[in-house]
């Protein structure tokens, strides 16, 4: 599997050695990553954001001085950033339950100390490019939003009419208003949602919750 491009793994672990090695095993996989030694130190780092700013994935330890990892995975559901940012746990064997719950409740994976290598970047690479396929939809959502934010409300109603399949002169005679009308509407329909059919129009609209 190809590395995602420009793509982030954060570490959250109390243990130095722990991180370290994590950070040079990430490097060998021409992964960047950026370490935090407390649940509490990450929180200050992603206070205020409601999406991360790349492609990325949490490395997360359930056991922790302080604020342990379960809470802080709470945390990030509350805000919805275990979405974009997939958190697989690291635990011990005594911690493999509370991790599988913590699977059943939206965390990507979890890894059993000692793990292997292989297999957790494997599994890092994986979530990167889960965030990234869910960064991308967002800002495709966005960018729909935006365009039809530019719409007017006659427009609208064509749009909608439009998708519906039906003709001009049918959206004419329900809209109440001339054919010409409907075709002026209906180009600036397309030019402000930038297709060039109904069905291309229809297929965009698709993408949009």
């Amino acid at each position: 599997m190809q590395p995602v491009i420009d793509a982030l793994v954060y570490v959250v672990d109390d243990d130095a050695s722990v991180r370290e090695a994590l950070a040079w095993l990430l490097r060998s996989r021409r992964l960047l990553s950026e370490a935090s030694d407390s649940a509490e130190a990450f929180q200050r780092k992603l206070e205020g954001r409601t999406t991360p700013a790349q492609p990325s994935c949490l490395l997360l330890d359930v056991r922790m001085p302080g604020l342990s990892g379960l809470a802080l995975f709470d945390w990030l559901i509350e805000r919805e950033l275990h979405l974009a940012m997939p958190v697989i746990f690291l635990t011990g064997h005594a911690d493999v339950a509370t991790a599988v719950d913590a699977v059943k409740r939206g965390a990507f994976d979890f890894c059993e100390k000692p793990f292997s290598d292989n297999a957790l970047v494997d599994r890092v690479e994986q979530a990167l490019v889960q965030s990234r396929a869910l960064l991308q939809a967002r800002q495709r959502t966005g960018m729909l939003r935006e365009r039809q934010d530019e719409l007017t409300d006659r427009e609208r109603d064509v749009m909608r009419l439009v998708v519906e399949g039906l003709p001009n002169k049918l959206i004419a005679d329900r809209l109440d208003i001339s054919v010409r009308t409907v075709e002026v509407h209906r180009a600036r329909v397309f030019d402000k949602m930038e297709v060039k059919s109904a069905v291309e129009l229809a297929n965009l609209l698709r993408l949009t919750p």
